[in-house]
């Protein structure tokens, strides 16, 4: 059976299998290798079990440890810019105590080092001093932001609100020194059993049963509980056992607690739409970009006359079709002009990541061959796999027609969006070269005509025509005087409409503030 026609015929979904999927994204984010949050999931729930836990405990400790790190691509850019790849970075600091200043401060000049090499003394020293200087932001807005989007992106899986207020949690700790700033109990046991569970896997990774034995004697009462950290200290060689021995996946779902939750097509749509918003986040230029595709692609494979069912595995697929791209640095967005070679092949793995992180949720993977194929060209020039001709399904011609014309009506590092008229123009050209399909082309460009808002409709959240201008540049990356001269407005008033969208939104950060944004089209 072709890949259509398996996506179009897909089994019922586990809520276990999409999270754990979405947790090998996560994974990427965070720099660490794919199932390392999957064998967190075994250990934590191995915890929860050695406690004797409630199955609503037990419930919200498998699933944290999936999803802990959801929140994980809000402002991310921004933390590259100041720090460099963030991805290297996360790798060190799985095994760095947060409270220790000295190593995260050892840790931070090393990044800057790296990303200025080749730069000469003094503009190392100077790009050393601007991004010290934006340190204290981590703990005021880049964590608490991480956290509120983790928690708004859970609601929209459906997950309840305990689990809400877990994964709210993300960078808790026992003492108190994190974020947000409750200590002892008032860290939620899921929260408390999944940090723990992590630690203890990255240090089995890096040294053995030693050094975890070491790390939770070391942290305990300090970032972790000391009955939990004994606990583990006691009993590492049991509660990691056989994390090598087989496919984790399938140990994952077999821990699953209870009965097996499956998802109707329209909860696990909202879960890819919510997922595809995962991926955006990773960069200012790329906020609702796969919504976008994914709308556009429905609506082209529609006027080319294909079935309902083909079209609804046009849009699935471009809700993921960038979810590879978490695992690629963010500090790629930040060079102006074309990529260096390895910069380049490093972009353009991200296809493959997609298809790799959808592969083993069997009613899924079909959607995940079609989605790795957007940047596919019909003359074999394209990438990552170099599929030519018939070799590309056509709702794979669908998918790169709309992602191409999305992407050159969105503004990107290196230019500025281009007008309608003159995208249409670029993609037909791209056609004319042998790369897009005619026929695609042309349903994605009628799919494309702009219908203008009625006047007088009421903008989300109760929020002005200004106020929503306002949010689409501070979404964007713009600091409050950035915005200002753009809109010819003084820093008071724009700082003035921040607060009042803050307000109006319920969140008290940009991060959650610009997935609002995402989330109802204000960009």
């Amino acid at each position: 059976m072709n890949a259509v026609a398996q996506a179009l015929e897909p089994g019922p979904v586990r809520l276990a299998e999409l999270m754990a999927a979405l947790s090998m994204a996560t994974d990427l984010a965070m720099g660490q290798p794919m199932e390392n949050a999957m064998a967190s999931c075994v250990v934590a729930t191995r915890l929860a079990e050695a406690v004797r836990a409630d199955p609503a405990t037990l419930r919200d400790t498998y699933y944290l440890a999936l999803l802990r790190y959801i929140g994980c691509n809000a402002d991310v850019e921004w933390f590259a810019s100041i720090a460099g790849d963030e991805l290297a970075i996360r790798r060190e600091a799985a095994l760095i105590d947060f409270a220790d200043g000295t190593a995260l401060l050892a840790m931070t000049l090393r990044s800057i080092r790296r990303a200025q090499a080749g730069a000469g003394t003094l503009a190392t020293v100077r790009a050393m001093v601007r991004s010290l200087a934006q340190l204290p932001q981590l703990r005021a807005s880049y964590f608490p932001g991480h956290c509120e989007v983790a928690g708004r992106l859970a609601e929209r899986m459906g997950f309840g609100d305990s689990f809400v207020q877990c994964v709210r949690q993300l960078y808790a700790r026992w003492d108190g020194q994190g974020v947000p700033p409750v200590k002892g109990d008032a860290v939620r046991l899921p929260m408390q059993l999944v940090s723990l569970a992590q630690d203890a896997v990255n240090f089995h990774s890096a040294g053995g049963l030693d050094a975890v034995v070491r790390m939770a004697r070391e942290r305990s009462g300090k970032a972790h509980s000391p009955r939990l950290a004994t606990l583990l200290a006691e009993h590492a060689g049991e509660l990691l056992a056989g994390l090598d021995a087989a496919p984790l996946w399938q140990q994952v779902l077999d821990l699953e607690p209870g009965s097996p939750a499956v998802l109707d097509g329209r909860t696990l749509d909202r879960a890819l739409e919510a997922m595809g918003d995962f991926a955006d986040l990773k960069s200012p230029h790329h906020l609702g970009h796969s919504r976008r595709v994914s709308e556009l692609g429905f609506r082209a494979a529609k006027q080319l006359g294909l079935a309902e069912e083909e079209a609804l595995l046009v849009r699935r697929a471009g809700w993921l079709h960038d979810i590879g791209r978490v695992g690629v640095s963010a500090t790629l967005a930040l060079i102006r002009g074309p990529l260096p070679d390895r910069q380049r092949e490093e972009m353009r793995l991200h296809p493959y990541h997609t298809e790799r992180i959808l592969a083993r949720c069997e009613a899924l993977a079909a959607v995940g061959r079609i989605a790795a194929m957007h940047h596919e060209r019909l003359d074999g020039c394209g990438y990552a796999k170099g599929l030519k001709g018939a070799m590309i399904p056509t709702a794979a011609r669908v998918l790169a027609a709309a992602d191409r014309y999305c992407a050159l009506t969105e503004p990107r590092p290196h230019r500025g969006a281009l007008a309608e008229p003159d995208a249409a123009a670029a993609l037909m050209q791209e056609v004319n070269a042998g790369g897009l399909d005619a026929r695609c082309a042309q349903a994605v460009l009628v799919a494309a005509g702009h219908r203008p808002p009625r006047a007088g409709s009421p903008l989300p959240g109760g929020l002005t025509e200004r106020e929503r201008e306002v949010l689409a540049h501070l979404a964007r990356g713009g600091t409050i005087k950035q915005v200002a001269r753009g809109m010819g407005l003084s820093a008071k008033t724009v700082d003035r409409h921040a607060q009042n969208i803050y307000a109006k939104l319920g969140v008290s950060t940009r991060a959650a503030a610009t997935l609002f944004a995402v989330e109802h089209g204000l960009l």
